[in-house]
């Protein structure tokens, strides 16, 4: 993909933000990445507001590479992540109201629907806490990780990842709505989580057989 629909690409993600209920007012951060070079939205801009132009451009160490504005007081972040995970080309990171309350709980999710079982492969877990913005956020963040899909981070949101920008924006709405059936569940006598090889099976038939295939 080219710099300017990564770019293009980032914007379309962070306008769906707030209206999504994902985030309220500038709070989350989205980026992608192309080779080295890592596309972010700015610190404390309005979504709604933004363009591709205001998207800045830096490099996985990051050095600005094109932009005019701050980047996210995440991009530590989102860089740890691409440099630990080659396979990963898109970070989105939300403050969801049902995630957020397990996040502030301490409380990892564990894999009680079919969705987040095919999506997700099994439970998101929580990074211990640091706070906002650094380093030790970061680090944190990507050992609770590991190759998994999400991860809650305490007191603060959730990071969903993925091989593609819609991939990680998938992840971060299966998540929510998981959370929120594993909150209600819970008013209802607690949910009962899927077994672990019932979520190895819902994974595998999801990637081998969920879709089209092109001929």
């Amino acid at each position: 993909m080219r710099l300017e629909k990564l770019r293009a690409a980032v914007v379309r993600v962070g306008k769906d933000l707030v209206p999504t209920g994902m985030v309220l007012g500038t709070w989350g951060n989205v980026s992608a990445r192309e080779g080295d070079v890592v596309a972010i939205t700015p610190s404390g801009l309005p979504y709604d507001e933004l363009t591709p132009a205001d998207i800045i451009l830096v490099d996985l160490q990051g050095n600005l590479v094109e932009g005019k504005w701050r980047p996210s007081t995440e991009l530590h972040l989102h860089l740890t992540l691409y440099r630990r995970r080659s396979d990963l080309n898109a970070v989105v990171h939300t403050h969801s109201v049902a995630s957020m309350a397990l996040a502030a709980s301490r409380h990892p999710l564990p894999p009680c629907t079919e969705e987040q079982a095919q999506i997700l492969g099994g439970e998101v877990p929580v990074a211990a806490y640091a706070p906002p913005g650094t380093p030790e956020l970061a680090q944190a963040a990507a050992a609770a990780l590991g190759e998994g899909k999400a991860v809650l981070l305490a007191h603060h949101g959730l990071v969903g990842v993925g091989a593609t920008l819609d991939e990680a924006w998938l992840v971060v709405q299966v998540v929510e709505k998981s959370a929120q059936i594993y909150l209600w569940s819970c008013l209802l006598g607690g949910p009962v989580p899927l077994a672990p090889e019932e979520v190895r099976s819902l994974r595998e038939r999801f990637l081998r057989d969920y879709g089209q295939r092109r001929s």
